[in-house]
This record gives C-alpha cells, structure tokens and sequence, in this order.
C-alpha cells in the first residue's frame, strides 16, 4: 500500500515544478516587456526621475502589496504595478546616459546584451545541472543589505569610486541571486511563481543598471 504512494509523490513534486517555472518565466517575460513599455514612455515624454526617496518607497511599498497579495490574483495587479513603475525610474537614466554619452546608444545596447547573456548564462546553468545554491541564502541577504547601505551612502554623500564598487557587488550579488532563485525553483524551496518572478526581475533589473554605470564610467568615450 505504501509503495504507490513513494512512486507518485516526486512524479507530483516534478509537475509542481514544472508548473511554478513555466509560470515565472512567463510572467517574468510580461513584466519585463511591460516595464520596457512604461521606460519607453517615460523616455518619450521626457518625465523626470522621482528621486531616491520616492522610488525606495513606492519599490518597497508595492513590493510590501506583493508579497502580501501574493496567493490571490491581486498579486498578479501587484506584480505588474511594481515592475511599471520600476520601468518609469529606469527610463530618465537611459535617457541620461543615451543624451550625456557620445555612444549612448551602443553603451545602452551592450548592458542590455550583457544583462541577457548573464541571466540566460546563469539560468541554463542551474537549471541543467540541478545543483542546490540554498547555501548561498544568507550570504545574500547580508551582502545585499552591506551593498544597498553602501549605494545610499555613494548617492548621499556623492563619492564615485563607492558607487562604482556598489554596481560591481551588485552585479556579483544579482547573479548569485538568479543561481540561488532558480535553484529554489527546482529544488521545491519557491513554490510561489509571483515572488519568483519578483526576485529574478529585481536581479535582471540591478544587473542592467549596474552594467549601465560601469560601461559609462569605462566605455563612455569613443
């Protein structure tokens, strides 16, 4: 009688997973189109940047709606409102750099390149080998912590050479963190394709931005 049931459960456990990727990487296609739609228009229109306050609290406030909705469909609503209006900040800094750089243009297009090879790199690897990356949570929460801490103190007190170190920890901490997402997905650690989906655009959208700093402090003049 128990035989039948040690034989269903990774069968089940393996269309669950299936399911929770399926569902991520779908709706992580959508929110990353729609905040390329809501950074386009900002672009257009030429809106100005809400400023650090604004965006740390409506990221996290929206972010707080997410996590709390995120078993009901108004997390879905939730998810799409965070990632538009993480493509309204993002569009005044592409802006920036594609007026202010004499090759702004290419600069944007090889962050973009690279923000994909990085997560198309990382995801491939995870998800053929299996390998189990939970060992990395805490050092991801605490290094995530230090860098954020770091980047508001660079922005506050205007020290380049801080900031540039930030954007280098954080493209090493957003890739890790891609490792460590995926690997929960596999693994049956995620189980919930909405705060998967969160946590591997928040980490697509700080590789992006991180790449964006260092290849105009390094690639700016032709």
């Amino acid at each position: 009688m128990n035989r039948p049931q040690i034989l269903t459960r990774p069968a089940v456990s393996g269309i669950e997973v299936n399911k929770v990727l399926k569902n991520t990487y779908g709706l992580l296609s959508l929110t990353l189109l729609f905040s390329a739609v809501t950074a386009g228009l900002s672009m257009t229109f030429n809106w100005p940047h809400p400023g650090m306050i604004i965006t740390l609290v409506g990221y996290f406030g929206l972010l707080f709606l997410t996590t709390k909705f995120r078993n009901s469909g108004l997390g879905l609503l939730f998810v799409f409102a965070l990632t538009g209006f993480m493509g309204l900040t993002l569009g005044p800094i592409v802006s920036y750099y594609v007026a202010a750089m004499p090759n702004g243009n290419e600069l944007v297009m090889m962050a973009l390149g690279g923000t994909g090879v990085i997560f198309l790199g990382l995801s491939g690897y995870a998800l053929t080998t299996q390998k189990d990356f939970s060992f990395m949570g805490g050092f991801l929460f605490a290094g995530i912590l230090v860098a954020f801490l770091l980047g508001i103190g660079a922005a506050v007190f205007s020290v380049p050479a801080l900031s540039l170190a930030v954007s280098a920890m954080f493209i090493l901490l957003m890739s890790a963190m891609i490792l460590y997402q995926t690997s929960a997905i596999i693994h049956g650690g995620e189980t919930n394709y909405i705060m998967a989906t969160i946590m591997l655009y928040v980490s697509i959208y700080n590789i992006f931005l991180s790449l964006l700093q260092l290849l105009g402090v390094f690639g700016g003049d032709e």
